[in-house]
């Protein structure tokens, strides 16, 4: 696991669909699936995840559809936006 991962323990969910549970015991990172970035037995790095509680990482994985796809992926890249600008501002990550 890695430190990034490890990061999102105890975290407020950054990804805030409405289905979210808002509990950060259940925030793990969930990682955003691009074309050209992750494949077949290849997960994208770590910069590119979002902290997600339960809920919604059941409907970014499509385990659960309440929402439509696009709607889910927008929320999702946000969220790494808004976890990546958590990290910086905290000095985890620099630029």
């Amino acid at each position: 696991m890695s430190r990034l991962t490890k990061e999102a323990r105890g975290r407020e969910c950054t990804v805030r669909l409405p289905c979210c549970n808002h509990n950060p015991e259940t925030t793990v990172l969930a990682h955003y699936r691009l074309a050209g970035t992750c494949g077949v037995g290849m997960k994208p790095n770590d910069l590119q995840g979002a902290w997600a509680c339960s809920a919604c990482h059941d409907e970014i994985d499509r385990r659960t559809r309440i929402f439509e796809n696009e709607f889910v992926r927008l929320a999702h890249a946000e969220g790494v936006i808004r976890t990546q600008g958590i990290l910086i501002k905290e000095g985890k990550i620099r630029l």
